[in-house]
């Protein structure tokens, strides 16, 4: 059974693509992305197998 480790990010609008691109090339999977605490963040959830 895989194990996963887990982390929250906080993500800026303007610069989404460009934090996950950075978080998905360290080999973390996007789960979800959820609303932050204004307009201009959100929040996404992101996993990958435990090593």
């Amino acid at each position: 059974m895989t194990k996963w480790e887990y982390v929250t990010v906080p993500i800026l609008v303007h610069a989404t693509k460009q934090i996950l691109d950075n978080w998905g090339a360290d080999g973390w999977e996007l789960v979800q992305v959820v609303p932050g605490p204004n307009a201009e963040n959100l929040v996404a959830y992101l996993k990958r197998p435990l090593q």
